[in-house]
């Protein structure tokens, strides 16, 4: 990318057919093979990257020694655009979930005439107040959990103050066993938020191998505690340069790290959108997620026909 990072990306499917980016979350979880699969390979040509320091992506984050400077929102959005140049793509589809919705969303209103359609599954738009639900609001409904959250930070945080930060610098830390005890009980309370969807069968932050936890978790709290580098609330500002791009919005009423308050707020700013409410469903994919997301992918290629 020119300034020292290299950017893993793949292409699957019908070469000749409707172009699609995949945006994985996190930020800094890398992209996987689960997502391709919403794809009809007939229909499809899906691009996937990892997103920088992270997953197959150079330098990785894992490594205290990584500069983070140019690692911020609107390098990705930088990067996603130079790849599109590079596959000599004009309009593909953007998909994305949860922090992989907010980039979907500031690449799309940065570069609108080259986005056709938009699949979203588990909205964000990594506003401040959205940052304070997850790492302070839902604490109500996990207290124990949140307190042991608190104590892993640093020494003297208040209980009213930053935590993300707090958590940042520890990740920042020259002992590695200062940087690996921060990544355990940051994703200890990545879990306990989704634990009433797991039911404690499997651990989706905990369980990752070590280098790549370690790479999450630092990357997560270098974006979070910069605001994602995001004026506050401007994504659902900005959200009419969407108009003409159809989008389908789709979001599990249970979802305790990201209510529906925001999914709604940018369907009634976003014309051409269409929310779908998953009565179930939670912040991780169910059946009846995922049986959503492949009708609105086979939908909007069957459209192209």
């Amino acid at each position: 990318m020119g300034d020292g990072n290299l950017i893993y990306w793949e292409v699957c499917g019908n070469p000749d057919g409707k172009p699609a980016l995949v945006v994985h979350g996190g930020p800094g979880s890398g992209c996987g093979t689960s997502a391709r699969r919403y794809f009809d390979p007939n229909r499809y040509r899906v691009v996937l990257f990892d997103q920088r320091g992270c997953g197959r992506s150079t330098p990785h984050a894992s490594d205290p020694a990584t500069d983070m400077r140019c690692n911020t929102t609107w390098h990705l959005v930088a990067d996603m655009e130079r790849l599109r140049e590079h596959l000599g793509i004009d309009r593909w589809l953007l998909y994305g979930g949860s922090w992989g919705s907010t980039l979907v969303l500031a690449y799309a209103e940065q570069h609108p005439q080259h986005v056709s359609k938009i699949v979203i599954p588990s909205v964000t738009t990594t506003r401040q107040s959205e940052i304070n639900w997850l790492y302070r609001g839902v604490g109500r409904f996990f207290p124990v959990q949140w307190e042991r959250f608190l104590e892993g930070a640093p020494a003297g945080t208040p209980r009213d103050g930053d935590i993300v930060a707090a958590y940042a610098r520890l990740l920042g830390h020259p002992d590695t066993a200062v940087r690996e005890k921060a990544t355990a009980d940051w994703c200890a309370w990545e879990d306990a938020v989704l634990s009433g969807e797991t039911g404690g069968t499997f651990n989706p932050y905990g369980d990752r191998p070590p280098a790549a936890r370690l790479a999450f978790v630092r990357i997560c709290t270098h974006y979070f505690s910069h605001g994602a580098w995001l004026q506050e609330g401007v994504l659902l500002r900005e959200a009419g340069r969407l108009a003409g791009i159809p989008g389908v919005l789709i979001h599990g009423r249970l979802d305790m790290g990201g209510p529906l308050q925001t999914a709604w707020e940018l369907h009634r700013a976003w014309p051409n959108s269409e929310l779908i409410v998953v009565e179930s469903a939670g912040h991780l994919s169910t059946s009846a997620t995922r049986t959503h997301v492949l009708r609105a992918l086979d939908g909007f290629a069957a459209a192209e026909n």
